[in-house]
């Protein structure tokens, strides 16, 4: 019985794949037919398409071939067609291709070359015709006549066909006249003045100084830019319209606004904290009741609310602001609604893009660990260490998931910058003349790679410079790390000197060859400190014609000193900060007792305060003062070791070292206490180039004993205003200032302002 049901059972099944031979031969393709294109190859099209011979047919396939053969731009029609056949299913691909552009031409262009139109048209001679491509083309070249200020040209094609596969191209260029701006007038504005308004445009009426060209898509930009002011300063319901009237003369615009009411924020309200305090959220928004109300402001709210929780830890929670305005009070209340989620650890911390620099280094810069919760004020901290290097162009931090919902890694990505440079180079400067200079420095050496000498974040330079007046050779070196351990170890070698030169302020010759012992640390975040042994030996020379305290400074003497110095560095950045505060204070003692034949001390102190303006400009104060005193047997302290004041690098419009103690001949002699106070303001006007305006004070005093000891003491500054300009170059940074003093110089019976001009390498 068995036996009899299994063979039933076979009869049947062999007898349904029978009746379904048919079925599976009608879903086959059997044949794929290409027709239409005579310049692209069959090949070329098969490449393109999935559907294959042998292979089930698909309508979702056919439609992919179809988007694929317009994508490669040769077609201007794809058709598919499908014969049932006994045998399977054949596809028919009906091709009518784009013919090719056998020539490009233009027409009516005059104020513009025509090599410059051509480079804005993105169709090519032998390549096919493509509508879309030709419609991009045009919008360019139109933007190239808005430019110049043709803001009614006219751009238009004509295609001529050659033969059946190939057409000319002919654009017309109606180029008109140069569009100026003769007024803009604003109307319909209470709360602000024309003027005000009129700052916020690019868009500007010709005169003298300015051509005013009219240009329309930077106009649409300028009504943008008016409605968005008027949002931030809470006129959200704003309204601007421009009218434009184009006369023979140029074109007279009318910008009319409708300002609307003025909003003001209401009742700040926090939901959906509980791990932070609504104190300490309060404290951390910059919105509060009554500001003027703007959704620039709302949002930036939310980001401070984010970057509170952030900073604990919370990096996935978010405050979603609310804003609904109050009927009865007229004010627009806000509520940020909190989402705090969970505190996430740092489960790995991966460096990326360090081609050159090693890992370590850029750890070692870190504030933030693995297995430590996520800390945003850190991490901030730990890209301004990264970002004072200055080894890396760009740093970009991001996070990505970890292992566990509440573990994040932590990714760092760099791209290097160079770090070596070998420059020469001469130039001019108040203080050494005509100058020529060469230098090698790699700032992120390696002494142990001797492959490339770079990666492990060593500093070594080799500098020689040669003025007329002065010059100067040193080998410097420094190691930030010693043994892996935050401490550096540097060392400097230089020999130095300056030839006599009254205009300088030099009444005698010196040359100084010597060395420096260097250690320091990293105290705190912000303060580091430093020791140092320093030994000089220094030869005076061509005093005879000079006065009896210079002559008494004649021969060879040896320096032994010990240095102590601690540094506050708050900066933003090291290079060209603009917030911040910069403390240093070094102690120097120097004596017999330690191999030099002078006894002296000498305290120096500097405070920079750095103030971020509008347009990235920076307001900085800067002050200086010195203190020496002799001791033992030294009667006073030598004269290439006192405090100088007056030129380039102290108070300008001043001679150099002229301002402070001078002899009978007018020869400076320097002072044994110092005090210069500088007040700077720089604005830049482009990237390379900063405009400066300054007031510096201050002197130098015989006798340390005389700083601000009496009241004719005190009233003993030497002050100056001046100008200037600071411009970034190949060779290095250039600096000319322009100074007026405005008190009468030691040994002068006038005043004349200076000029001041220095290149250096350092900015």
């Amino acid at each position: 019985m068995f036996f009899l049901i299994k063979k039933i059972a076979m009869i049947l099944g062999m007898f349904l794949l029978v009746l379904s031979l048919p079925a599976l031969a009608q879903d086959t393709v059997v044949q794929i037919q290409i027709e239409g294109n005579s310049l692209i190859s069959d090949s070329k099209v098969m490449s393109e398409i999935r559907s294959r011979v042998g292979q089930r047919y698909s309508q979702q396939a056919v439609n992919e071939d179809i988007k694929n053969l317009y994508q490669t731009g040769f077609f201007q029609d794809v058709a598919v067609e499908t014969e049932e056949t006994l045998e399977g299913m054949r596809l028919i691909y009906r091709l009518t291709e784009k013919p090719l552009i056998n020539s490009i031409t233009l027409q009516g262009q005059r104020r513009i070359r025509e090599r410059q139109i051509l480079e804005e048209i993105i169709l090519e001679e032998g390549g096919f015709f493509d509508e879309y491509k030709l419609r991009q083309s045009i919008n360019k070249i139109e933007d190239l006549y808005s430019k110049r200020g043709f803001s009614r040209a006219k751009i238009d094609y004509q295609l001529e066909t050659v033969d059946e596969d190939a057409v000319d191209l002919t654009i017309t260029i109606e180029e008109d006249v140069v569009v100026k701006v003769r007024a803009v007038d604003v109307d319909g504005n209470e709360n602000f003045s024309d003027n005000r308004i009129r700052k916020l445009m690019r868009t500007r009426r010709a005169w003298l100084f300015n051509r005013g060209i009219f240009r329309e898509r930077e106009f649409e930009d300028d009504l943008r830019r008016i409605s968005s002011f008027y949002r931030q300063e809470g006129f959200t319901d704003v309204s601007v319209e421009p009218d434009v009237e184009y006369r023979k003369d140029g074109v007279y615009i009318t910008i009319k606004i409708n300002e609307g009411s003025r909003y003001y924020v209401g009742e700040v309200q926090v939901r959906g904290n509980r791990d932070i305090s609504e104190a300490n959220i309060y404290a951390a928004l910059s919105l509060s009741e009554d500001d003027v109300f703007s959704e620039l402001l709302v949002y930036q709210g939310a980001s401070e609310i984010r970057q509170l929780y952030v900073d604990r830890g919370y990096i996935f929670a978010q405050a979603d602001p609310v804003s609904v305005l109050n009927l009865e009070t007229g004010k627009v209340d806000v509520t940020y609604n909190i989402t705090e989620s969970h505190i996430a650890h740092i489960e790995e911390i991966r460096i990326k893009g360090n081609v050159k620099t090693k890992d370590r280094v850029i750890r070692r810069e870190l504030k933030v660990y693995p297995a430590e919760r996520f800390d945003g004020a850190r991490l901030r901290e730990s890209r301004r260490n990264l970002e004072n290097l200055g080894f890396f162009e760009d740093i970009r931090i991001s996070t990505e998931p970890g292992t566990d919902k509440d573990k994040v890694n932590l990714e760092i990505e760099v791209q290097e910058a160079k770090t070596g440079y070998f420059s020469f180079g001469g130039g001019y400067s108040s203080i050494d003349e005509f100058i020529g200079f060469v230098e090698l420095r790699q700032r992120n050496f390696d002494y142990k790679n001797w492959r490339t000498f770079t990666g492990a974040g060593q500093d070594l330079s080799l500098k020689a410079s040669m003025g007329t007046i002065t010059d100067r050779y040193q080998l410097s070196f420094t190691n930030p790390w010693i043994f892996d351990v935050p401490v550096s170890f540097g060392f400097d070698a230089y020999r130095k000197g300056h030839d006599k030169d009254d205009s300088a302020g030099y009444a005698y010759s010196e040359r100084v060859t010597g060395g420096t012992l260097r250690l320091g640390k990293r105290l705190t975040d912000r303060i580091r400190g430093r020791v140092a042994y320093r030994f000089d030996n220094v030869k005076i020379s061509d005093v005879a014609d000079a006065s009896q305290p210079i002559k008494d400074e004649e021969g060879e003497h040896n320096l032994s000193s010990a240095e102590l110095s601690l540094v506050y560095d708050s900066r933003d950045r090291v290079f060209a900060p603009s917030s911040g505060i910069y403390f240093s204070n070094s102690f120097q003692l120097t004596g017999s007792f330690l191999g030099g034949d002078k006894d002296f001390t000498k305290f120096f102190s500097r405070l920079s305060l750095y103030f971020p303006l509008f347009n990235e400009s920076v307001l900085e104060t800067r002050f200086r003062a010195g203190f020496a005193d002799p001791f033992s047997g030294t009667k006073r302290v030598p004269i290439y070791e006192r405090f100088f004041a007056g030129g380039a690098a102290t108070v300008r419009g001043y001679r150099e070292r002229k301002v402070g103690p001078v002899d009978e001949r007018n020869d400076p002699l320097g002072g044994e206490a110092l005090f210069v106070a500088n007040l700077e303001y720089t604005y830049p006007l482009a990237d390379f180039l900063k405009v400066a305006a300054f007031y510096d004070i201050g002197n130098a005093w015989e006798k340390s004993s005389n700083f601000f000891r009496t009241e004719e003491d005190r009233k003993d500054f030497y002050s100056s205003v001046g100008m200037g300009l600071r411009v970034r170059t190949p060779i290095g940074p250039i600096s000319v200032d322009y100074g007026w003093p405005l008190d009468v110089e030691p040994g002068e019976t006038s005043k004349s302002g200076r000029f001041h001009f220095n290149v250096s390498r350092d900015f």
